[in-house]
């Protein structure tokens, strides 16, 4: 007797539960099909071809576009499927560079993986690709076309989830390619450098810009003086490459692997976000009492900011004047230390050790740089920094954890929850609230604001009015908003944005993770906010040395802690 809502599944039951094609079922019976283009955050594009199966009747089907139907009889390792996917495999590596040892991706690639998943120890087709440009112009990332397998993750990533729009398929059949508009370097297109293509390929086609080998320099000098900040999210997305738990703090271990490689001094990039938090509220404020421009954007995100710059000029002037918590902090430490280095040092350089691959981008930007030079010398990403911990030999889960150093060593809760959505708006309504009670902080946690949701939208009261706040990450989503703003739909007094979804921990220098796991990495950030003895911003005490008479911020605050973004 057939079972409603029921198929097979190499001869097991399997019960349909809205899944949305063959795939997902196949995967409940602990069975991993290969693929190539199918990403559960993408559309179904269905290009790849690893993922066939066979029906009862013999006909091949792509798991990944096919629904499935009660009744369905299907095989997922039959002889012919075995071959069928070793001759893809072989086509592929025929036409892609085959040198993996020295390959950034080495270890990482899905056609790696899949070639030793296969036996493929030979390929018997010769490869007549013609030799492609490699791409470098970009600050953020590295594009090399001969490792490109067409699966248009990329593509797909770059259109559907933050609808930047600046690479897609050119041309046809052999001589199909991923470009830019009229094939421009990466650097002169429409990229915002977030990143995110990079994340989303399986190969080594697209791929984070290294910078390990000029920060490594810097450390065997022993006449530099190197500091390092480390910003929330890094912090909870280092873990699983490493031995410890995704979502895992490992934020002590980290300071303590920097200590050992060599950085003199390492310190939170919370702290720089609890000074962001301090202008960014001021600023909201006095945009509130005195008719500013509104709604306000923030400006934490060099992604967003490009996209502003780059797709809506005309909304320049609602987005914070603020610099990023990197971008202020080292502006602060460069200050500090200009007067102040060591005996035997003649030089101070600064990393900044990031979720975020436009953040490389950031710290390139004039409006950033003095005539000293980069307030931030270099950007580390949590990939850069993972693969300098390997190469160090240190053994990143037996380290004794180790606490920031002085003179920058306090922050808030509230500069920790910067690295989630949603962070940065309650971290100012934390600032901005009348009432700095225990009762208070609660009633802000639960206006709906915590959350992995795309978009949140929340009412909150502030003296006479209603404030209404808008929370989203994706610049797909960022653009609805200026949208509807456009339109007259929307009205919001402020409106928080992050490029990649969930925030800072889903940025494309993290591990990658899917958008349906990344709630973890965020209620880790929360868990070190709820055990900080600080939970306010302007609570902080550096905040106050920094801002009182004599202190560093006194009279400067423009000049080290804001910018003025123009068309």
């Amino acid at each position: 007797m057939q079972m409603k809502n029921m198929m097979e599944v190499d001869g097991i039951p399997v019960k349909i539960e809205g899944e949305r094609n063959l795939l997902e079922v196949i995967s409940k019976t602990g069975i991993k099909l290969p693929v190539f283009c199918y990403h559960s955050d993408l559309s179904i594009y269905g290009a790849c071809r690893m993922c066939m199966v066979e029906d009862e009747r013999g006909r091949l089907m792509a798991s990944c576009s096919t629904i499935p139907r009660e009744g369905m009889k299907i095989r997922t390792n039959t002889g012919r499927l075995r071959q069928y996917r070793k001759n893809i495999l072989e086509l592929l590596l025929a036409s892609h560079c085959r040198d993996c040892t020295t390959c950034e991706k080495s270890g990482r690639c899905s056609l790696q993986e899949l070639a030793v998943q296969f036996g493929i120890t030979g390929v018997r087709f010769p490869n007549d690709k013609t030799e492609s440009h490699r791409d470098e112009s970009s600050p953020s990332i590295i594009r090399d076309p001969s490792k490109c397998i067409l699966c248009g993750d990329c593509v797909r990533e770059c259109n559907e989830i933050q609808h930047v729009g600046a690479i897609d398929f050119a041309h046809r059949g052999s001589k199909a390619t991923i470009s830019t508009a009229f094939g421009k370097p990466l650097a002169e297109s429409l990229c915002v450098n977030c990143g995110q293509c990079a994340a989303a390929c399986p190969t080594g086609a697209i791929i984070v810009r290294d910078d390990t080998a000029k920060v490594w320099n810097k450390l065997d000098d022993p006449k530099v003086f190197v500091t390092c900040e480390i910003a929330p999210a890094v912090r909870v997305g280092i873990g699983r490459e490493l031995g410890l738990g995704d979502g895992e703090n490992a934020m002590g271990r980290i300071v303590a692997a920097l200590h050992r490689m060599g950085f003199d001094e390492v310190y939170d990039t919370a702290t720089g976000a609890d000074l962001t938090v301090i202008e960014e509220a001021n600023e909201f404020v006095d945009r509130l009492q005195n008719g500013g421009t509104l709604p306000l954007f923030t400006s934490c995100c060099p992604a967003w900011v490009q996209f502003v710059e780059k797709k809506y000029p005309e909304f320049l002037p609602h987005v914070s004047t603020c610099r990023s918590p990197m971008s202020m902090f080292a502006a602060v430490i460069k200050e500090y230390y200009q007067d102040k280095l060591p005996e035997g040092k003649t030089s101070h350089y600064h990393v900044a050790l990031m979720p975020c691959t436009a953040k490389k981008f950031e710290a390139k930007r004039p409006e950033f740089t003095t005539e000293d030079g980069s307030n931030t010398d270099d950007v580390i990403t949590t990939q850069e920094l993972i693969r300098m911990i390997k190469r160090s030999g240190i053994m990143f889960n037996e380290l004794e954890p180790e606490a920031v150093d002085l003179p920058f060593g306090t922050m808030s809760g509230a500069g920790v929850i910067f690295g989630v959505t949603g962070g940065v708006t309650e971290a100012v309504l934390r600032k901005i609230a009348s009432d700095n009670s225990k009762t208070t902080l609660a009633q802000i946690e639960y206006t709906g604001i915590r959350g992995m949701e795309d978009v949140k939208e929340v009412y909150i009261p502030y003296g006479d009015r209603q404030l209404h706040i808008a929370v989203c990450s994706g610049l797909a989503n960022a653009r609805k908003i200026v949208k509807g703003i456009m339109r007259g739909d929307l009205q919001y007094d402020l409106v928080e944005v992050m490029a990649c979804r969930g925030g800072c921990i889903s940025g494309a220098g993290q591990p990658y993770i899917s958008h349906r796991h990344r709630g973890k990495r965020g209620d880790s950030l929360y868990r070190s906010d709820k055990i900080s003895t600080i939970k306010r911003s302007q609570d902080n005490p550096l905040m106050k040395e920094m801002y009182s008479e004599g202190g560093i911020l006194c009279g400067r605050e423009h000049e080290l802690l804001h910018v003025n973004y123009v068309k």
